[in-house]
């Protein structure tokens, strides 16, 4: 269904667009005049400008990635780095995919009105894509600081990166929203 919200972030939008303004003295979301179909099609918008985004910086640490095994020192890494390699490079390749699929998506539910089925399906792939960046990025700090300072080193530095993803990505995104919604629930 068109006028259906797909996801928790269009019932929300859909929730505070007739009131946003108003209820939160200006701080609310703009009140927009569009059919379900045009909020559909500007989500779908909104998602691929963020996806383009994403998908460069994951395209080029997998190709950085790839490119590791081809340089003399990698015969240098002990088992447990080689392991954390493989890890990295099986993180990217996830979210490669993850980030890559909603377009695959697209191209299996052109034009068969399936737009919220799509926004809502790219949405939630867009999201674990995301989760499986913030893996892979820790995962190839943990891998540098290793080799560079050390096991003990690279754990401590991927335990710091992963809490300020958490953090950066999770947290302050859900406080502010929080706090601009006056506390009340989300829905």
């Amino acid at each position: 269904m068109v006028g259906t919200p797909t996801s928790r972030d269009e019932a929300a939008e859909e929730h505070q667009s007739g009131a946003g303004e108003r209820e939160h003295g200006g701080r609310g979301r703009p009140e927009r005049n569009e059919t379900p179909a045009e909020r559909m099609d500007r989500n779908w918008s909104e998602l691929l400008q963020e996806l383009r985004v994403t998908q460069t910086g994951v395209q080029i640490l997998s190709g950085f990635l790839l490119t590791l095994p081809f340089q003399q020192r990698f015969t240098t890494l002990d088992a447990q780095q080689r392991a954390i390699y493989l890890i990295a490079v099986a993180l990217s390749t996830i979210a490669t995919a993850l980030l890559v699929s909603p377009v695959s998506s697209h191209r299996l539910l052109f034009r068969r009105g399936e737009k919220d089925t799509l926004v809502a399906t790219a949405d939630r792939l867009a999201k674990a894509g995301l989760v499986t960046l913030a893996l892979t990025v820790t995962t190839v700090v943990l891998l540098i600081f290793d080799v560079v300072l050390g096991r003990t080193a690279g754990w401590v530095a991927a335990g710091c990166i992963l809490a300020f993803f958490i953090l950066v990505w999770l947290v302050l995104p859900l406080a502010v929203g929080r706090a601009r919604s006056g506390g009340a629930p989300q829905g």
